[in-house]
C-alpha cells in the first residue's frame, strides 16, 4: 500500500508541476478612494467561508474562486480613475506587456490576507507546540522542542522557496476553474489512498514521532499545495501519513506548519497587495472579511480535529469530489 500511496503521489505531483516560473515584480500603488467598494454582506461570506475550509483539506482556495464569481466581485473589467483614465496594475516595460488593473486581481489578494483571522484563531490550539520549541530553543530543557522546531523549518522551506518563485506566475495561470476542478478530483484520490495507509498503520501499530526526513517529504509535498483546488492542509496531512504519523499528530503538525506558512504567505500579499486591495475595496471589507475568518475558524478547526479521529480524510475526499462534479455541471 505504501508504495501505490508514494505512486500516486509522484503522478500527481508530476501532473501538477512542468510549467516554467516567471518573476514579475509589483509596482507599489498608493491607498487612495475605494475604487469598486465591496458589500459588507459579500465581506461576510468570503471571511466566514476563509475561517471554515482554511485548516480543511478541501481547498479554500476553490471554495472562496467559486463564491467571488458567484458573488461578481470576481471581474475582469478594467477600472478606471477619476479622469476616466485606465489605472495600470503593472505599468509596461521594455519588452514587456504591462497588465491593467481589475477587480479580479485584487480579489486574488483579498483572499490571502484575509487568512489573518484564521491564523488568530489557529494560535491557542497550537500554544502547546509553541511552549514546546520555547523550551527546547531558548531554555535549552527539552530536547522535544529542538526536534519540532528544526522540523517546522525543514518542512516550510520548500514552499517558502517555490513561493517566491512561482507565486506571479501561479495567479497569472492556475486561477481557472478548469484547473480546480483538476485539482479537486486528483486530491480526493490521492486522500483516500493516504487513509487507506493510515489506517493499515494504525492497525500494525507502526504510527512513529516525525523525522527531519518525514518533514522534508511534507514541506515537498506542500509546495504543490499552491495549485489552486489543492489544499494545504490536505497535502501536509498526507505527507503526515506517508511520514507514519497519526491522524492526530499530522493534523497537529499541519496546523502549526500552517501558521508558519500563512503568516508569510499573508505577510508577503499585505506588503504587496495590501494598498491595492484598500484601493479597490476599501479597508472596512478587509477588517470585516479578517473578523468574521477569525471567528468562524475557530469553530472550524475543533470540529475538523473530531471528524478527523473519527471518520478520517475519507468525508472530505468526497466532498471534493461533490465539488468538482457542481463545477463540472456549472462550466
Amino acid at each position: 500500500m505504501r508504495h501505490l500511496l508514494l505512486i500516486i503521489t509522484l503522478i500527481w505531483v508530476g501532473a501538477v508541476s512542468g510549467a516554467p516560473f516567471v518573476i514579475d515584480p509589483l509596482e507599489e500603488r498608493a491607498p487612495s478612494r475605494s475604487l469598486a467598494p465591496m458589500r459588507a454582506p459579500d465581506a461576510v461570506l468570503l471571511g466566514v467561508v476563509e475561517g471554515i475550509t482554511e485548516f480543511l483539506p478541501i481547498s479554500s482556495t476553490a471554495q472562496l474562486f467559486i463564491l467571488t464569481d458567484l458573488l461578481g466581485i470576481d471581474s475582469d473589467e478594467t477600472l478606471f480613475d477619476e479622469d476616466g483614465n485606465p489605472i495600470w496594475y503593472r505599468n509596461p516595460e521594455p519588452g514587456m506587456a504591462g497588465q491593467l488593473l481589475t477587480p479580479s486581481l485584487a480579489n486574488q489578494a483579498y483572499i490571502v490576507v484575509i487568512q489573518v483571522g484564521a491564523i488568530l484563531a489557529i494560535i491557542p490550539i497550537c500554544c502547546s507546540q509553541f511552549v514546546l520549541m520555547w523550551r527546547g530553543l531558548v531554555q535549552k530543557r527539552d530536547p522535544r522542542g529542538q526536534r519540532l522546531f528544526v522540523n517546522v523549518v525543514i518542512a516550510f522551506i520548500p514552499a517558502a522557496v517555490v513561493g517566491l518563485l512561482a507565486h506571479d506566475w501561479i495567479d497569472e495561470n492556475l486561477f481557472s476553474k478548469g484547473a480546480i476542478i483538476f485539482a479537486l478530483v486528483a486530491g480526493s484520490l490521492l486522500m483516500f489512498a493516504a487513509d487507506r495507509w493510515g489506517s493499515a498503520l494504525q492497525e500494525e501499530g507502526k504510527h512513529r514521532e516525525l523525522t527531519p526526513h518525514g518533514a522534508a517529504w511534507i514541506g515537498f509535498l506542500q509546495c504543490f499545495a499552491m495549485w489552486p483546488g489543492v489544499g494545504r492542509p490536505m497535502m501536509t496531512i498526507v505527507g503526515g501519513y506517508l511520514a507514519g504519523l497519526a491522524p492526530g499528530p499530522a493534523a497537529g503538525f499541519s496546523f502549526l506548519l500552517g501558521f508558519v506558512t500563512l503568516s508569510a504567505a499573508t505577510i508577503y500579499k499585505s506588503v504587496k497587495g495590501g494598498p491595492l486591495i484598500i484601493e479597490i475595496f476599501g479597508w472596512q471589507s478587509l477588517l470585516i472579511g479578517i473578523v468574521a475568518a477569525a471567528i468562524t475558524a475557530w469553530f472550524s478547526v475543533r470540529f475538523f480535529i473530531q471528524l478527523l479521529l473519527d471518520k478520517g480524510l475519507a468525508p472530505f475526499a468526497w466532498y471534493r469530489l461533490a465539488l468538482a462534479a457542481a463545477l463540472l455541471i456549472a462550466r
